[in-house]
Parts: structure tokens; C-alpha cells; sequence
């Protein structure tokens, strides 16, 4: 048992060891919808939002409310009422935002003030501050119906939020600005958090809510044969909004996704909606490759390029465990740093998930493409197909006429790509020298 634990916990450890490492000291706005509050989660979002800041990250928490608020309208027998996506905020409804507000804020500093008893994270303690940091104006009237107490966001005191931020401490903002005169308005969630994240130039926001994410045909239902589309350019993510109707529902597709598209639009280059209904969704959108929900980004992570010497470190841990199962002849970090020009890589987010190297041979106007890897995570995407590409637009460019692969394992794949076998007589005479007979790999050749 023991074995197999550590078969798969080092791997995994390894795996999310380059996103601990590349968000340290960024910032985070995580808003969190009041029905996930409602649904009795906070415990767990808690814990899991205090080991990532114990990871070094800068956390803003954003808490919604509206289940809060309509229960406390119920109880006083007083309808919840909405316009253009947006709560109209009369005088009753203004005093239970405030009441809902004052509980929310209660609650969520006691699940962070407690020590976390009985979770990976007792014993730490996570200072929560939480303040006016939000000046509001009011939504006013629009198509002729008087939103009242319902304000925007006018500005955001992002030189205290720093500082806040700096001392270590996690900041909670409620869904409350004041106007210069003191005047109280009742914000959307959605909008506070999009506006602290543009102008705090975070790294993520991230919505915890009640939707899974962004299907791949999003009006179709949800099916294996229509998952939840992971990465969205920004491109897309508008392209999206412009054919979608107007949201009136947190459920609805276009709701969060305006968000999204307006924070990327302005500097938060990556936006997160995930599902609250999942455990420790935080924790796997941000540490695990695909995520579980859907990133909107200003541009497509996954770069294709040719290495530099700051990829050696990248290089040698993708191609290890082939080379340790005798997949891949081993190469040494010497051997990688002197060759590095000739790599080229896929790098995702930080991380390098395929890589190939071209080695030409001039005089007999051809190259040897090695150490051809593509992780384990990865595979059956085409990235494996991406590199091969570039190595021929490479070695097409190099004014060579073939390319070729010395391979015992992963012949069929090379094979089905227009490779051909041939006899390893055919090697260039430089090449034929450093051919390992004992290992008897099999040559294999495609015409450019």
C-alpha cells in the first residue's frame, strides 16, 4: 500500500510543484457566490483558500449574498425584485443587504479565525481584514425603473488593499460601496469583484458559483459528448457573449462569462468560473492543468517555440521517467545546455508538456529529430503532432529533404505520421558511427 502511494503522490507532488512555484506572491480575487454560503461550504472553501495564501498567495475574497438577502426580505414578507440582471434596492431591501452583509462577514472571519480544527490546516491562523475600500455611485434610472439603493463601483482604494495584502493579511469585501457623502449602496458581487481584480492588476479572478463552467456547445445540454470547455481565448469568450441574450440569471450562460471577458479585457489575464458543488474545486482549477472549470484568457497559454537556456530544468524533468524506462537514450544537463538550440518545446502556463530536438546532418541533407516527448497529461491532444510540424518546418528551412528517428518503443505512432522504416545502413556515415547496435532501435524516415 505504501509503494503505491508513493507511486502516485510523487508524480502528483512534482506536478503541481511549477504552479506553487509560479503563483507565489501573485494575487487572487476569489468571489464567492452567497449560495455556496448557503449550501453549507464555506467550511471547505475556507480551508482550502488558507492553504493556498500558506502557499504564498495573495488572496482578496469577494462574498456574494443574495440567497441571504431574499431569505431576509422573505421573513419580512417583502418581494425580492430584479431588472436588467440587477436587484432594485428599495429602503427594505437596503436593510436586510446590511443585515444579510454583517452575518456574511460574521461568519466568514470565524471559519478563517478558528484554527481550522480537524483540517489540513490547523493550528494556522489566517488574519482576515476587512473594510469601506469600495466608493459607489448609484445604477440611477434605467429604461425607466429607479434601481434606488443599487449602486456601481466607482472606485477602489487599491493603495490600502495592498497594504492590507502586504502585512500578510487576506482581505474580505462585501457587496458594499459608500458614496463620498456616506450614502450606502448595495453592489453586485460580480461587479465588485471584477472591478478590485482590474484594479488591483491580480492575476486570477476566480467565481465560485453554482454553475460548472462554460459547455463546449453551451446551448445544448450538458453530456460527456458536451463537456465543460476549459481554456477560452478571449477572442471566442467574446464571440460567444455577442450571439448569447442578455443574462438575467446567475444560471444563465452569459452571467459570469461578462465578467470574465470584462476583466481579461482589462489586464486580469486569466478568469475562472468553477462549480462551488465540487470539493476543493479551488484547488483544482488552480494547481491541476485543465483545470475542472472554465479559464477565459487574453490569449492562448500553449506556446510552441524553440527552447532557451532557462527551459534545461523543464527539459530534463519531462524526458526523465522515459529515459529511466529505457524509452529515451539519457542525456545529460550538460549535454541539454550545449544542444539547447536545437529543442524545441510546448510550454503551458509556465510548464513544458512536449519537446523534440533536431540534430542535422548537412552533408547528407538530413536531421535526426531525438528525445521526442510528450507527458503523460497531455497525450492524445496533438501536441506530439504540433512538434512534429515545427521540426519540419526547421529542418524544411535548413534546406534539408528528411528527417529521421531512431526508436525501439513508439514506432507505429511515427509510422502513421508518413515515416518509413528503413535498414540502419541508410544512417549518415556520422550518424552510423554513434549507432548503438546492442540497443537495435529502429530507423525510421520521412521524405519533406
Amino acid at each position: 500500500m505504501g509503494a503505491v502511494f508513493n507511486f502516485t503522490f510523487v508524480p502528483w507532488f512534482r506536478s503541481v510543484a511549477p504552479y506553487i512555484h509560479k503563483f507565489r506572491n501573485q494575487t487572487f480575487v476569489v468571489a464567492i457566490a452567497g449560495e455556496a454560503i448557503a449550501a453549507g461550504k464555506l467550511h471547505y472553501l475556507a480551508q482550502d483558500l488558507a492553504m493556498i495564501q500558506s502557499m504564498g498567495v495573495k488572496i482578496v475574497l469577494v462574498h456574494g449574498f443574495r440567497p441571504q438577502v431574499n431569505e431576509q426580505l422573505q421573513a419580512k414578507g417583502h418581494a425580492a425584485r430584479y431588472s436588467h440582471g440587477i436587484r432594485i434596492t428599495d429602503e427594505v431591501a437596503l436593510d436586510c443587504a446590511q443585515e444579510a452583509a454583517g452575518q456574511l462577514r460574521y461568519e466568514i472571519e470565524a471559519a478563517f479565525s478558528q484554527g481550522l480544527p480537524n483540517t489540513p490546516m490547523a493550528d494556522s491562523t489566517v488574519r482576515v481584514i476587512s473594510g469601506n475600500f469600495i466608493t459607489a455611485r448609484p445604477v440611477g434610472i434605467v429604461d425607466g425603473i429607479d434601481f434606488q439603493h443599487s449602486g456601481l463601483v466607482r472606485k477602489v482604494d487599491t493603495a490600502a488593499i495592498s497594504k492590507v495584502l502586504d502585512m500578510g493579511a487576506m482581505l474580505l469585501v462585501s457587496p458594499f460601496g459608500f458614496s463620498p457623502t456616506g450614502e450606502a449602496f448595495n453592489l453586485a458581487m460580480e461587479e465588485v469583484a471584477t472591478s478590485v481584480a482590474i484594479q488591483l492588476k491580480a492575476d486570477k479572478l476566480i467565481f465560485v458559483t453554482e454553475v460548472a463552467g462554460i459547455r463546449v456547445h453551451p446551448s445544448e445540454p450538458a453530456s460527456e459528448d458536451n463537456p465543460i470547455d476549459t481554456e477560452l481565448p478571449l477572442a471566442d469568450a467574446e464571440r460567444l457573449l455577442a450571439e448569447l441574450p442578455r443574462p438575467q440569471e446567475p444560471t444563465d450562460t452569459a452571467f459570469y462569462l461578462q465578467y470574465c471577458v470584462k476583466a481579461c479585457k482589462n489586464g486580469v489575464e486569466r478568469s475562472h468560473i468553477i462549480p462551488f458543488a465540487v470539493d476543493g474545486s479551488i484547488l483544482l482549477e488552480v494547481y491541476v492543468h485543465d483545470g475542472i472549470g472554465t479559464m477565459v484568457v487574453d490569449e492562448k497559454l500553449e506556446e510552441l517555440r524553440e527552447a532557451t537556456v532557462d527551459d534545461v530544468g523543464g527539459i530534463l524533468q519531462l524526458i526523465e521517467p522515459l529515459e529511466k524506462d529505457g524509452t529515451l537514450v539519457k542525456r545529460s544537463r550538460t549535454e541539454i545546455e550545449r544542444d539547447i538550440g536545437n529543442y524545441t518545446i510546448i510550454e503551458h502556463d509556465g510548464v513544458i508538456f512536449a519537446c523534440a530536438a533536431l540534430y542535422p546532418y548537412p552533408e547528407a541533407r538530413t536531421a535526426e529529430m531525438a528525445a521526442v516527448t510528450v507527458s503523460p497529461d497531455v497525450q492524445g491532444k496533438g501536441d506530439g503532432e504540433r512538434v512534429l510540424k515545427r521540426i519540419e518546418q526547421r529542418a524544411k528551412a535548413a534546406g534539408l529533404e528528411s528527417i529521421f528517428v531512431l526508436t525501439t518503443r513508439t514506432m507505429h505512432w511515427f509510422l502513421k505520421r508518413g515515416f518509413v522504416q528503413v535498414d540502419p545502413d541508410w544512417l549518415p556515415e556520422a550518424r552510423k558511427r554513434k549507432y548503438n547496435w546492442d540497443r537495435k532501435s529502429q530507423v525510421l524516415v520521412k521524405r519533406l
